[in-house]
């Protein structure tokens, strides 16, 4: 459409109520009959609503006004007001935020041109917007819009419906233009109380969140982001559920279907972006089974314990509904079974013998054994074994029960390192035999995981065996349940604890006038953090000091474990926070009104720092320790243990105590160890996000 000269003709004003008596006309206007094509409704089908104050839009001005739901756009000329839908016909361009010229609405996109007062396009063409009747009275400007009608339900209602009934409370992202109508599908399931939103302002966090989730639960939640950028973001945090096996659902807007593939704005493509990261991912198409999808997504999620996928096409989100009611929507009835899979009975005999001819047997947990910790540590009670943790497992076990040993490996205590030497056969539960734990391969093991690709995944181990972490440890201790066992292990341990928490003390007392040292930060977290605390912990050189100093007495621990992402701990917390609270999913959770308490350097906790206002806004009681040595204090050491230079390591950062108070959130400062206590204890009693920055020595870990 060009630009033309010829004046709009401002009499030709639409209606749409039926009757012309009950309708007054656009001041100015003859209430000619129109002769753009509007729809006719029956007398009474249409309400006035206010829609701005008469002084306030000057004349030859144009604005955007919200009636209810309806996005409007309002103009003024020297011969009335008007009022059309606020979408251009051509691409849908907001005709609100145009400009009148020559007495034409110019929308602001392409410049295609409209009537201001009927929406009425210069000849030859005749896409109009749709127009409304106005009224000026004494107290503003009046429109007559028909009754909003019953709203429709979609195909993303019935994907919402499907993931909800899988158990899918809460929902952690950020609402944008590709995927708006899915982000309405999830507006009134919260209106209805069937989930739970929270907007984050980075995607990243939504997928640590969620992953968090998964976890701390075994259950899902789901992340959600709009089409290009907004998925790609979530891949970082989607990793870390792949590589530590945790449930999580990815849903993913995208450009519309025409356009795909065509360069398109924000046109990328999701389906190879996530092949790898994703066990599951499936585009909802026009005509798919959107329910069979989104079952198939969520029950991959839980069952494989890995990412699953959706992608949702900006046009398929909105159409409507095939069945009509909730009925057409999944559920996971039917389409799982019991997995507390027992251990085949040579397995087990092969086991028994195994352990029958061990004097100095232990015990390792992982983080895959967290659902039959208790059974595992009746085991241990039951043949007088040590027990040890993975890092990704530690707090499994209280470091005050007289069998634990601590976390074994590179972030662990030489409890557990003595005792793995000492052993003569070693039964693993849940561990994934990395690196980084150093469990000693040439010792007699029996390996015990739901997982028979985990089984000897990097060398052969005595017995491999598949079955539930729980079943097994039963079904050990029933056979050693009337053999007598030496009962000796507790007080070699308890010698081991009284030698390394001598070792920690003379760590506590060392100061080199730069900060304080990580052995009294985490002996006081020791001290005051609840024992049934949710824990998460980020990456860096304080992980390695929690690793060793912090001793558990019941908290549950949380990190990025075989991915080990800078930046876990902040939004993992917020997804641990969601599982302590009564909603949608967790009602009688074990996880219910937990403090949660996440830990980070400064360097972490600047990936997601903003998010801190998404734990102000939606009142998160998280308590933040942070751990500020003005560097990358873990890369600085690798470069001196590779007798390189340091170099770019150091941080540039603001007074973070400062810096959350400024987001409405508590904030303290800790400079020397006798107020270490005083803020801790404060923050953990406070109602609300809370952060307690240390200062501390990069040299002292």
């Amino acid at each position: 459409m060009s630009n033309t000269t010829q004046d709009p003709d401002p009499s030709e004003t639409p209606s749409v109520a039926g009757s012309d008596a009950a309708t007054p006309s656009v001041a100015g206007s003859d209430a000619a009959t129109p002769s753009v094509a509007v729809p006719t409704l029956p007398d009474g089908a249409f309400a006035w609503h206010r829609l701005i104050g008469v002084d306030e839009l000057d004349v030859g001005r144009v604005t955007a006004v919200t009636v209810e739901r309806e996005s409007l756009c309002v103009t003024r000329t020297d011969t009335g007001f008007g009022c059309l839908a606020n979408a251009c016909p051509h691409q849908g361009g907001p005709l609100g935020e145009g400009s009148i010229e020559g007495g034409w609405l110019r929308c602001p996109w392409h410049g295609y041109d409209y009537s201001p007062s009927n929406g009425k396009p210069p000849p030859p063409f005749d896409d109009a917007p749709a127009a409304y009747r106005t009224e000026v009275r004494p107290d503003g400007v009046y429109v007559a819009l028909p009754v909003s009608a019953t709203r429709t339900r979609t195909v993303s209602d019935q994907l919402v419906e499907t993931m909800t009934a899988w158990g899918v409370g809460w929902v952690f992202g950020m609402v944008g233009h590709s995927n708006l109508g899915f982000a309405d599908a999830l507006r009134e399931a919260e209106a209805r109380g069937s989930l739970q939103f929270i907007g984050v302002r980075h995607e990243g966090a939504a997928s640590f969140a969620a992953t968090a989730y998964g976890k701390l639960t075994g259950s899902l939640a789901a992340c959600f982001a709009i089409a290009g950028p907004g998925s790609t973001n979530l891949l970082t945090g989607l990793y870390d559920a792949k590589m530590d096996r945790a449930p999580v659902l990815a849903l993913s807007g995208q450009v519309p279907s025409s356009v795909r593939g065509r360069g398109a704005f924000q046109d990328t493509d999701l389906s190879a972006a996530f092949a790898d990261v994703a066990r599951y991912s499936q585009t909802v198409q026009a005509g798919s089974d959107a329910a069979e999808l989104m079952n198939l997504a969520c029950k991959t999620a839980l069952v494989e314990c890995d990412v699953a996928h959706l992608v949702l096409p900006d046009e398929v989100q909105v159409l409507p509904a095939p069945g009509g009611g909730r009925s057409d929507a999944g559920s996971p009835q039917g389409r799982t079974g019991d997995r507390a899979v027992s251990p085949a009975a040579s397995a087990l005999d092969a086991a028994i013998d195994v352990l029958s001819g061990a004097a100095r047997p232990m015990i390792i947990v992982g983080h895959g054994a967290r659902s039959g910790i208790d059974d595992i540590v009746a085991l241990a009670e039951a043949i007088d074994a040590p027990v040890a943790t993975t890092f990704k497992g530690k707090g499994l076990i209280a470091d005050q029960h007289p069998l634990a040993c601590g976390v074994l490996g590179r972030s662990g205590t030489p409890i557990a390192s003595w005792f793995m030497n000492e052993a003569d056969a070693l039964v693993t539960f849940g561990v994934s035999f990395a690196n980084h734990t150093g469990i000693a391969s040439y010792k007699p093991i029996i390996q015990v995981d739901f997982d028979p690709m985990a089984l000897g995944r990097f060398h052969a181990v005595t017995v491999p065996m598949l079955a539930d972490v729980g079943v097994a440890a039963r079904a050990f201790a029933e056979a050693f349940r009337s053999r007598a066992v030496p009962g000796t292990a507790a007080a070699e341990v308890a010698a081991r604890w009284d030698i390394w928490r001598a070792e920690k003390q003379s760590r506590r007392d060392d100061d080199r006038g730069s900060g304080m040292n990580s052995a009294v930060v985490f002996e006081a977290l020791s001290r005051l953090v609840p024992a049934d605390a949710i824990m998460t912990v980020d990456v860096g050189n304080h992980a390695y000091s929690f690793g060793r100093y912090f001793e558990p007495c019941g908290q549950t621990v949380l990190m990025s474990g075989y991915l080990g992402s800078i930046g876990f701990a902040f939004p993992a917390a917020m997804g641990c926070w969601a599982a302590t609270q009564r909603a949608p999913g967790v009602d009688g959770s074990p996880w219910a009104e937990r403090s949660v308490v996440s830990v980070s350097g400064d360097g972490g906790f600047g990936q997601y720092a903003m998010e801190l206002t998404t734990a102000v806004k939606y009142g998160m009681n998280i308590t933040h320790v942070l751990l500020n040595n003005g560097e990358l204090g873990k890369i600085s050491k690798e470069q001196r243990a590779a007798e390189l230079d340091v170099w770019q390591t150091s941080l540039h950062n603001p007074g973070f105590a400062s810096f959350a108070q400024l987001c409405g959130a508590m904030g303290r400062e800790v400079t020397s160890a006798d107020e270490l206590d005083s803020a801790l204890s404060d923050a953990l009693a406070h109602r609300g996000p809370a952060l307690v920055e240390v200062m501390t020595d990069p040299l002292l870990v």
